[in-house]
């Protein structure tokens, strides 16, 4: 088995070598039985230090290492809205940053169903109002949705996804940065969308959370 400190460190190497952590922004996080290891306030996700990161208990309590990121309750209400969740990615990448500042498609999904691998990958993403980076409110608002999720948009500010692994909710990551470069190419078209009936189709084929899915 993988050392999940290693394996966070590794993924955040690759999230900034595809240009979707610029700086110092994003955050990434590990649950490990009832642990949570987090990236450091202002860390750089090209150099993280495996031994280099913060320990916090479930409810948020500070137990090792240095002060956490104030996202950190972005990540607890991931882990606290779905016990399968092992793994969350909060970013400012470019595409889906900008799809933030944008009307959303629906309630329950601020991009439309544009591909197969959107919707198998990622599933339908909320946009939540705005507030500033770290907002408590808005991290309950996320935890008490009543539909399901995995990833959502925070309003003028980027994404942050969840997953069972960490690999997994890199590649969501990638992969809703990717149909957010499409939205915006498409500008003011009206583009073919996935039916309500092959979007279906696939979350039920790949598990992914879509409509009533």
């Amino acid at each position: 088995m993988s050392d999940p400190r290693t394996e966070l460190a590794a993924a955040g190497a690759r999230l900034a070598a595809l240009g979707l952590s610029p700086g110092s922004s994003g955050n990434l996080s590990v649950r490990i039985d009832d642990h949570i290891l987090i990236t450091p306030t202002g860390a750089d996700l090209a150099h993280v230090d495996p031994d280099g990161l913060s320990v916090l208990a479930a409810d948020g309590t500070h137990l090792d290492g240095p002060r956490p990121s104030k996202e950190f309750p972005l990540h607890s209400a991931f882990y606290r809205r779905d016990p399968a969740t092992r793994a969350v990615v909060h970013l400012h990448a470019r595409h889906a940053t900008a799809v933030s500042c944008l009307a959303p498609w629906s309630a329950r999904s601020a991009v439309p169903p544009l591909t197969p691998y959107f919707v198998m990958r990622v599933g339908q993403a909320p946009l939540l109002p705005y507030a500033p980076p770290g907002d408590a409110g808005q991290a309950e608002d996320l935890a008490r949705l009543p539909f399901p999720f995995h990833a959502a948009l925070l309003q003028n500010h980027g994404p942050v996804l969840a997953g069972p692994t960490m690999a997994r909710a890199v590649d969501a990551a990638v992969e809703l940065e990717e149909v957010s470069a499409l939205l915006l190419a498409l500008g003011e078209r009206s583009p073919r969308l996935l039916t309500p009936g092959e979007a279906g189709a696939l979350a039920s084929a790949y598990g992914s959370p879509w409509g009533e899915h």
